[in-house]
């Protein structure tokens, strides 16, 4: 290659000094050695980035003081989602007392430490303060709204997504899931998903759910057929996050990727939130992430948990890296996986997180 040839697009240089015949004569030739534009990234979260796309864990507010769980999170994952401690019962505990000690913990440790918070969950029929569990009709709908509105504004500004809403369907019929917040009346997830845009108009809010990953099932469908309504009609609707937990009972299923597609094309955002699978296939695991990377509008995979310890299915060996923090043949699909991704030219833009005071 002649001195004023240019590199070719895939190629970037750098210099490496070589001693040539001319060492002797205290002469150094300086040659141009070619190494690939796509060289492979060493942690998840920055073999994600390369496609504009995030790689994230969950985290526990209880576990940032062990060394081991916080170097392996820290390393390799991009964003976080707290496992418990933005849940209702969590962050209100008493009704219009807010509480966001263990939330700020995580939210700051993962700010301090270059990642992002994805927000988890504002109204859920599970995990509930007991005053709200007693709660019913217009009372009950109104201390949704206050909720919704006394975390985001705690968060404004710093959260890139929120899963407004989760699990609001029957696994077995498809419909809306009988839960106190249903019988508030069937515009119940409508008018979280307004109050949440109200709240904060930076944040992209998302739908969350299990289940709904194959593209068959009554469940599936259900959830797509609301967010086209709410489409159609203007509701605010940025995003879906399917949860991804597989296992025996509910395994990952062929037309997975058909189903990311399906969804993204009624114009929203697709993540993964809460991924774990029994057993921890590495081809499973690889599987999920190529349908992710072949759908543009799959933002980005969250594992639920760290280690294998960690997990709450930790009998099921679900996650990438064994209770000793060992990584696993399914770590190594998925790092491969990430690094053969087509790079993403133009990724999500998001907001800039700062700490939150406590």
């Amino acid at each position: 290659m002649g001195a004023n040839a240019i590199p070719s697009p895939g190629t970037r240089w750098r210099r490496a000094l070589v001693a040539g015949a001319l060492g002797a004569l205290g002469v150094t030739t300086a040659l141009s050695v070619p190494v690939p534009a796509d060289a492979a990234a060493s942690t998840l979260g920055a073999a994600a980035a390369q496609s504009g796309r995030y790689f994230g864990t969950a985290i526990s507010a209880g576990k940032l003081g062990d060394s081991a769980y916080t170097t392996i999170a820290n390393r390799e994952f991009n964003m976080v989602t707290a496992e418990n401690e933005m849940k209702i019962d969590a962050t209100e505990p008493n009704q219009n007392q807010f509480n966001f000690t263990n939330a700020d913990r995580i939210y700051n440790w993962a700010v301090q430490n270059g990642k992002q918070v994805r927000g988890h969950t504002l109204a859920w029929y599970s995990q509930q303060p007991g005053w709200m569990q007693s709660l019913s009709g217009s009372a009950l709908r109104q201390a949704m709204i206050n909720h919704i509105n006394g975390v985001m504004a705690h968060y404004k500004g710093k959260i890139p997504y929120w899963d407004v809403v989760n699990e609001a369907f029957d696994d077995s019929t498809g419909g809306r899931r009988d839960s106190n917040l249903q019988r508030t009346g069937n515009d119940w997830i409508e008018v979280a998903f307004r109050t949440a845009r109200a709240a904060d108009p930076a944040a992209k809010l998302c739908y969350n759910d299990y289940n709904i990953d194959n593209w068959s099932w009554a469940k599936t469908q259900g959830v797509y057929n609301m967010v086209k309504d709410f489409k159609s009609r203007g509701v605010p609707i940025d995003c879906v996050g399917l949860q991804g937990h597989f296992n025996s009972g509910s395994p990952y299923p062929s037309n997975y990727r058909t189903t990311l597609q399906n969804f993204a094309a009624l114009g929203v955002d697709v993540a993964i939130t809460e991924l774990d699978v029994e057993g921890a296939s590495a081809t499973t695991y690889a599987n999920i992430v190529n349908d992710c990377l072949a759908v543009s509008r799959c933002v980005g995979i969250t594992v639920w948990g760290v280690r294998d310890s960690d997990s709450w299915r930790s009998s099921q060996t679900p996650l990438l890296f064994d209770g000793n923090g060992n990584k696993k043949a399914a770590y190594t699909s998925v790092l491969n996986a990430l690094n053969s991704a087509t790079p993403n030219p133009t990724p999500t833009p998001t907001p800039t997180p700062t700490p939150t005071p406590t």
